[in-house]
């Protein structure tokens, strides 16, 4: 008897013979793996995946961990994941480079092409029984024409996620069957396309019969209308304001039920919009349908205790009908050798994928960006919808500062709304203005206080910080930025919402840094603009007479270079992009905008900084140093738990016991991101301690951080000065 699994129950043994497992393993892994056409590699990488089981050191290693034989004496190496690659190698020759990583690496990860094959160079133990396994092994019939070479980077992947969910699942089956128990049983995409619609009806029913609701209604409608066209690359491009968060869900329902396809994935740049979307979502469908992941999301807030386990398990493999998550969270997966990071994968095939504020991508990895987009369409039967009120470029061959420097992004993308609906003129309802004057901070704040409800943005938190300090602390008065903890930058949105909707707080002055200008649903009838990109300008711009109650509203753009440069880099691109256009132009008109893209991508010098197609666009792919290198954002930053009242008893579970997942997840909603310099510099100064000597992490000083400022370094005891 060769034992895969065993577990004890009361005074018996269970166990979980190989082949069972195998054959269990193999049927899911099939079944994954058939919604893209490979049903019988699936099949074969389950039924090869633990025949090292067979080594007789891992026989002895499980009886001895397990307690089943504690006096088992383990003979030799007794790793056995690396063994199903030998055999696999020998018995499919020809197409052994797909399955032998998968197989290596399906508790550690892929390996780097160049390793995997060392490794292969290894004999086939003695002890081993070559299975007798005869199932041809071919690319779907549909992908004549389409497979590329830049392909097979991502069919591994999936190949991979394939068989890693489904060992988990069939483990998890065996030996916690209460918790797989949990899994599944959601609603389907039909009975909650029924939902939305009835939730926008009875929107249209109740709501004022205004300008900008009518220019709502017409968005649906084009977004019902086309929901069924075939499936493939679509945008939906609406000013800010115009509903296009409902509208693009409802054209993902409808084309996902016509298409049949499996579930509609929602990626957001900012956790501050996915915290609104998600709380909409749920409203619509239902809390159990729903699935939030990013670091923010706190389970605690589920009342029910199965829901909340059945939510925390489908964050490992996605197996819900809705997720809302970030761009970090889906592309890096989509790039990423990890197990625990690949398990979704598989999920993502017959699927919508919604990319909101679309224009928030990094430009300098907008090919790797594309190319997993193309290959997820063209293979493995997504289709893919961008909305933004700023659409950037992303069809045709765009090229970069160095003629040489080019990228081919998405072969075609359909525009929902027709160009003739003119949405904006239809929606314009606020005047941009610039000033190009080198403005001071002591004379921005001054023409802050001028108004009593105004919201100003900025690009840094120290510019934020310092016009705050300088306004009259009168009626409601609120810094937001990444200076603050994610838990107070969220009451303090929603202050900021309360106090909007009181028609008894006439003060309500708002600085900010670009945290809030992008899918906020918050109306001001004056904006100012720190200078930046266009699309930023706009963003900011759509939060002033968001509603229409205005005749006209106002946004101004100011610049305070009499304080400071514009910091290097993408911000200082993007503001000379804006500015290479001229000054008379439409600023709300698309021409503009693709103008706008054209004069900012003419800027970058590459669009693959972590040299994704060097290092996977090949024969040999390199996974793990991929994965490694590829950062959607380049982030150094080091989470730092502030002291508060709320903190202070999760510190000291911290410093006396193993931390959970879910202690980790409530001290991300009182951490603060440092950068590295600003952080050696604390340390200098003995401002943060590290509260756990195994773990890495760090406890700033009580005086070193404010509620309505976030992180300072305004106190008696430092006597150095910070900028942070």
């Amino acid at each position: 008897m060769t034992i895969s699994h065993l577990k004890q129950v009361g005074d018996q043994w269970i166990i979980q013979e190989n082949d069972e497992h195998q054959r269990g393993v193999a049927e899911r892994c099939a079944r994954f793996a058939s919604e893209f056409g490979m049903a019988d590699w699936g099949r074969v990488l389950g039924l090869l995946h633990d025949v090292g089981k067979e080594l007789p050191a891992f026989q002895q290693y499980i009886r001895r961990e397990s307690g089943y034989d504690p006096n088992a004496i383990v003979n030799g190496p007794h790793q056995h994941a690396f063994v199903g690659g030998l055999v696999a190698r020998q018995l499919f020759s020809p197409q052994h480079s797909l399955l032998c990583n998968a197989l290596m690496g399906h508790h550690r990860g892929l390996y780097n092409c160049n390793e995997m094959v060392t490794k292969l160079n290894e004999p086939i133990p003695d002890s081993i029984t070559i299975p007798d396994i005869d199932v041809p092994l071919t690319f779907p019939a549909e992908w004549e024409g389409k497979l590329q070479t830049s392909d097979f980077h991502a069919l591994q992947r999936m190949l991979f996620s394939c068989l890693v969910d489904a060992d988990f699942l069939d483990t998890e089956a065996f030996m916690q069957p209460e918790q797989a128990a949990l899994r599944g049983g959601r609603a389907s995409l039909d009975d909650l396309l029924k939902k939305i619609e009835q939730h926008l009806s009875h929107i249209k029913l109740h709501s004022e019969d205004t300008h900008v609701n009518r220019v709502r209604n017409y968005v649906q409608e084009q977004c019902r209308k086309q929901g069924a066209k075939p499936r493939g690359c679509y945008s939906l491009t609406v000013p800010t304001g115009g509903g296009k968060t409902l509208s693009s869900l409802l054209w993902a329902m409808r084309h996902a039920v016509a298409h049949r396809l499996q579930r509609v994935i929602i990626a957001i740049p900012y956790t501050s919009i996915i915290v609104q979307t998600a709380a909409t979502l749920k409203n619509i469908f239902g809390e159990e349908n729903v699935l939030e992941h990013h670091s923010e999301f706190d389970n605690r807030t589920i009342d029910n205790d199965e829901l909340k386990q059945a939510m925390k398990l489908a964050t490992e493999n996605w197996d819900y009908p809705i997720i809302v998550t970030t761009n970090v969270q889906l592309f890096e997966s989509l790039y990423s050798h990890r197990t625990s990071s690949c398990r979704k994968l598989h999920n993502i095939v017959s699927s919508v994928i919604i990319l909101d504020e679309v224009q928030t991508l990094p430009l300098n990895q907008m090919q790797p960006i594309v190319d997993s987009l193309n290959t997820l369409h063209r293979l493995f039967n997504v289709s893919v919808l961008f909305t933004t009120a700023s659409q950037p470029i992303l069809s045709g061959e765009i090229i970069g500062g160095n003629p040489l420097v080019r990228f081919s992004a998405l072969p075609h993308i359909t525009e929902i709304i027709p160009s003739k609906a003119n949405l904006h003129e239809q929606l314009r309802r606020v005047e941009i203005s610039f000033d190009s004057t080198q403005r001071t901070y002591r004379d921005i704040a001054g023409r802050i206080a001028q108004h009593e409800r105004i919201l100003c943005v900025v690009n840094t938190r120290r510019d934020a910080k310092a016009l705050y300090d300088l306004l009259p602390q009168e009626g409601l008065t609120i810094h937001l930025s990444r200076m603050m903890c994610p838990e107070h930058v969220r009451e303090g949105i929603e202050k900021i919402r309360q106090a909007l909707t009181d028609p008894g707080q006439r003060v309500i002055r708002v600085v900010t840094t670009q945290l809030i200008e992008a899918g906020v649903d918050i109306d001001f009838p004056v904006v100012f603009r720190q200078e930046a990109g266009l699309d930023s300008v706009l963003q900011a711009a759509g939060r002033c007479n968001r509603e229409g109650k205005l005749e006209i509203g106002h946004t101004w753009v100011f610049s305070l270079q009499a304080e400071s440069k514009l910091p290097p880099g993408s911000i200082t691109r993007a503001n000379d992009a804006r500015i290479n256009l001229g000054k008379d132009r439409d600023w709300l008109a698309p021409e503009t905008m693709t103008a706008y893209f054209k004069q900012l991508q003419s800027r970058y010098n590459t669009f693959d900084s972590n040299q994704m197609a060097e290092l996977l666009h090949n024969p040999s792919p390199q996974f793990e140093t991929a994965s490694n290198a590829f950062r959607l954002i380049d982030d150094y930053t080091i989470p730092v738990v502030v002291t508060i009242e709320e903190t202070l008893p999760l510190i000291e579970k911290l410093k006396q016991s193993e931390p959970t997942a879910d202690l980790f997840k409530q001290l991300r909603k009182y951490s603060v991101a440092v950068r590295k310099r600003d952080f050696d510099t604390l340390c200098r100064i003995g401002a943060v301690n590290q509260v756990n000597d195994r773990l890495e992490i760090f406890v700033l000083h009580p005086d070193c951080y404010k509620r309505e400022t976030g992180l300072t370094t305004d106190n008696v005891w430092i006597n150095e000065n910070l900028i942070i």
